[in-house]
């Protein structure tokens, strides 16, 4: 009894030499692994933080040629939109200098530099106001009044400008802190947060008395530089900037409080901004979506979608409908704005439907019946390609009924026992690994049984003469 267990209690020390040399090498490889990864993405090495606080520092400075290049990039902007012509905008978006103050705001704060901040935005605010002189005089003497596409999309910010800031400001701080700044990444930069469009945008707004492109244009960018500063606080905190010292100890305590201060000041309204932008954009969505899919249900079988109107608010939203065609009945309105808001998740959407069964102008009308001839030639179409499948499956049945009666006469010759036989596909399910697959199976009824041997002959000879090699028989 001893000796068993001595024997049952040596097996896991065995178990356990040997696993040990199995453990070790996977730790091994864990930890080189990881050591890896650090080395690929660690940036601290190559990081020259003189030379990026006298870079920044440089460009926050706000006086002679900064603004020259400021005015001049505005108008060009402000053209580029004026026109639409997107290579303009660019152009202008390279060469201006705004991007200076923004990322000294975020430096700032990061390295508590009360003088650095203090001076940012000032620059900045000077910037933003000159740039609103030079874009609102542009449009008030440009000829061009419209407002162009490239002009629109500056008026209402997205989840994806705040992303587009919020990276773009990490790669621009990044690439300004190495020892040899790539130029291309801080052009890039430049190009993908664009600052400059909103402004020359809320210039446009003011030249034109249309305030709603005005605030529209003005919250993106100040959307876009928050995330960029904020990007640029993080980032400096990440590559452990050297923090400013003072003398006075007291003034440096103050300091401190002072930046916290505006930070969170600065900070709450921001979050709360980005968490409507988001809310709008999930909300856009999911109006588009509905919009585009309720046309091809059965309300509008008899009517036409002529127009909508999507409008956000804080508490509620609404989405307007203007009909035309045969009515929709108050029920039916009902049931779709019970859909809406279960299916779509526009739980405080208000759903609002304009209806007539009256065109209001000839240029309607047409417009109108060309949208139901359009919609009715689908509808005919898809008609017309279920009736051709339909007809395919009916010649499908009409050749299979002619070949299982010259079937029948051969097997009446070779098989005078078999009264009768039918080939049907079954789907069978394998228990175990749960996969289907079709096979077509023989039937088979005869006045005494077949022999194996002839089964399998007979089998041989429908595989051929079917044409299918899977056929089974039953």
């Amino acid at each position: 009894m001893s000796e068993e267990n001595n024997t049952t209690a040596a097996v896991p020390e065995e178990d356990t030499v040997r696993k040990k040399p199995e453990n070790s090498k996977w730790n091994k490889f864990l930890r080189d692994t990881l050591a890896w990864v650090k080395r690929t993405i660690r940036i601290h090495e190559d990081t020259d933080y003189e030379a990026t606080v006298n870079s920044i520092n440089s460009a926050i400075s706000f006086k002679g040629i900064n603004v020259w290049i400021l005015f001049f990039a505005i108008i060009v902007a402000s053209v580029g939109l004026n026109v639409n012509s997107t290579a303009v905008i660019i152009g202008a978006m390279l060469i201006s200098p705004l991007m200076g103050p923004i990322m000294g705001i975020g430096l700032a704060i990061g390295t508590t530099d009360s003088d650095m901040l203090r001076l940012s935005l000032r620059n900045l605010l000077v910037m933003v106001g000159i740039s609103l002189l030079a874009s609102t005089f542009y449009f008030v003497l440009s000829p061009l009044g419209d407002a162009q596409s490239e002009l629109l999309a500056r008026t209402r910010p997205t989840i994806f400008d705040v992303l587009i800031a919020f990276f773009g400001g990490a790669a621009g701080i990044v690439a300004t802190s190495r020892k040899s700044q790539p130029f291309t990444v801080i052009s890039g930069v430049a190009i993908a947060t664009a600052l400059m469009p909103p402004l020359c945008t809320a210039g446009y707004g003011l030249a034109t008395a249309q305030f709603r492109y005005f605030f529209g244009a003005f919250y993106l960018f100040f959307i876009n530089s928050f995330f960029i500063a904020l990007a640029t606080f993080l980032i400096v905190k990440y590559l452990h900037f050297p923090q400013k010292k003072y003398l006075n100890k007291a003034r440096e305590k103050l300091v401190k409080r002072s930046i916290s201060v505006f930070s969170i000041i600065v900070v709450i309204p921001s979050v709360i901004i980005a968490l409507h932008v988001i809310r709008e954009t999930s909300f856009n969505t999911s109006a588009n979506k509905f919009i585009t899919e309720i046309q091809e249900s059965p309300y509008f079988e008899h009517s036409q979608l002529i127009s909508y109107k999507k409008e956000f608010g804080y508490k509620e939203q609404s989405i307007m409908l203007s009909v035309v065609g045969k009515e929709i009945t108050p029920e039916e309105i009902t049931h779709i704005q019970t859909l809406m808001r279960n299916q779509y998740g526009l739980k405080n959407a208000n759903l609002i439907v304009k209806q007539t069964e009256h065109f209001y102008s000839s240029q309607n009308e047409n417009e109108v019946i060309e949208k139901i001839i359009e919609r009715k030639d689908a509808q005919l179409a898809e008609y017309q390609q279920r009736i051709d499948e339909l007809e395919s499956e009916l010649d499908k049945l009409n050749t299979n009924e002619k070949t299982n009666q010259q079937i029948a006469k051969e097997l009446a010759v070779q098989y005078p026992s078999i009264t009768s036989f039918s080939v049907v596909k079954l789907v069978y399910t394998d228990t175990k690994s749960l996969k289907t697959d079709t096979i077509p199976t023989l039937f088979i009824e005869s006045t005494h049984s077949l022999s194996n041997e002839q089964k399998q002959k007979l089998l041989q000879w429908l595989r051929v003469r079917l044409e299918e090699p899977k056929l089974e028989i039953k």
